[in-house]
């Protein structure tokens, strides 16, 4: 969610008249977007602010602005603690930043927001199209941070992708704290499967995805919309979070483990070849060995494709801060995820395993640490390996390739095209 709306504000200063720098010290306007799920998060967050005040301070006409969770609605210490910031705004407030801006350099935002697009957006991107949260985990601040759910409008979405489409993008998520719950503010209601639907038609589109979901709200008519529509990506992520019932009671999640496995029963039914992925939280107040256990025995029987493990993190004005003790020890929080950490990537290397010998399609996106790459429509991040002399021409981003896995580790996979490797039997031996 911040990547996107990164890209939104940069389009922004773009079409007002500004040029990107990655160079803070010379910078005119530097923009700090923030994430405070963890505390850890917001300390480095608060470290580099505290740097770059000292780099800008003296010069009336730089400025320094800064967005995204950290800023709440009350923002009297913070503007105590950085009195050199010249704006704060809350998650997807851009008009602030532009207009200050704007006066200091003599540039006009009116409208530059509008249809705020990059210009060379990546083959693979995003569009928010729910904002907020309503569920109000004990543990989580973004609901007191990014405020409550807040559907856009869904001719506003698909008018954004038509654009992003147009502009090259081939694969579109579409991005909520809790994206199934998207159009439950809307009247007449809607619901994210007909926002699936709208998308499916634009031409040029070949892939939709969709984060992040919650298990109470993964209707029936969603699931079927990734079975029915073949644009959509038959991968969901599906949060569970903990394995023990009173410590996802303690959590607010909504769900027994019951449910949650009910949930997934249900999705592996109806899309055998689904691909999941799930968060969990290890160490939360009060989790024994025993409830860690229980998280353990889910992760073996669903075997995941990914899983985001974090360490429990106390978050000041969380209902958990108030009325819970954070009693899990650094160590043992550590060890948990470690635990986890090394199952799944044995879970990881095993199922890639299965993988290799098949062929897949590919959407390749560009180069990561300078190798040709991609993802298949489960997710599976593959490097692609063009042999040298076949004469075959290298895959442009972009393009949808079919390969052959040569390869795998738990965390990709290595592929040649299927086009390189008849080429390459076609040479002629001399």
């Amino acid at each position: 969610m911040n990547e996107s709306d990164s890209e939104r504000l940069s389009s922004g200063f773009t079409n007002m008249g500004f040029d990107a720098t990655d160079d803070m010290a010379t910078a005119d306007v530097v923009v700090m977007n923030t994430c405070v799920v963890r505390q850890s998060a917001e300390d480095t967050a608060t470290g580099v602010l505290g740097r770059l005040g000292k780099r800008m301070k003296g010069n009336p006409n730089r400025m320094i602005a800064v967005m995204g969770c950290m800023v709440g609605p009350e923002q009297t210490e913070l503007k105590r603690r950085f009195p050199y910031v010249d704006v704060w705004a809350r998650p997807q407030e851009f008009d602030p930043i532009l207009e200050t801006a704007g006066l200091k350099h003599g540039l006009d935002p009116e409208g530059c927001l509008v249809g705020a697009v990059s210009e060379n957006p990546n083959v693979a991107s995003f569009i928010p199209i729910v904002h907020g949260c309503d569920k109000f985990c004990t543990f989580c601040i973004i609901p007191y941070r990014r405020g409550r759910e807040n559907s856009r409008p869904a001719l506003e979405i698909v008018h954004e992708a038509e654009v992003m489409v147009a502009r090259g993008v081939k694969d579109i998520t579409l991005l909520g704290q809790n994206v199934d719950s998207y159009g439950h503010d809307i009247r007449p209601r809607v619901d994210l499967a007909d926002l699936m639907e709208q998308v499916h038609e634009i031409p040029g589109l070949d892939r939709i995805r969709f984060l992040t979901s919650h298990p109470n709200d993964m209707s029936v008519r969603i699931i079927e919309a990734i079975r029915d529509l073949p644009k959509v990506c038959e991968m969901i992520n599906l949060p569970f979070q903990a394995g023990d019932d009173t410590i996802l009671a303690n959590m607010r999640r909504g769900y027994t483990r019951g449910q949650f496995m009910d949930k997934i029963y249900q999705i592996k039914k109806m899309i055998p070849n689904v691909t999941l992925t799930t968060d969990l939280i290890v160490g939360f107040s009060g989790e024994t060995d025993a409830q860690f256990e229980r998280s353990m025995e889910i992760l073996r029987e669903v075997e995941f494709s990914k899983v985001h493990t974090s360490e429990y993190s106390y978050r000041e004005g969380t209902f958990a801060s108030r009325k819970m003790t954070d009693d899990v020890s650094r160590a043992v929080k550590k060890a948990r995820k470690v635990a986890v950490d090394e199952f799944q990537a044995e879970i990881q290397s095993k199922n890639n395993a299965t993988l290799v010998g098949t062929n897949l399609d590919v959407l390749v996106e560009g180069r990561k640490r300078g190798r040709l790459h991609g993802r298949s429509r489960g997710d599976k991040l593959i490097y692609l390996n063009v042999p040298v002399g076949t004469g075959a021409v290298e895959p442009q981003p972009g393009q949808t390739v079919q390969v052959e896995i040569k390869a795998s580790s738990p965390w990709s996979l290595e592929a040649e095209p299927i086009e390189a490797k008849v080429q390459k039997e076609k040479v002629p031996v001399v």
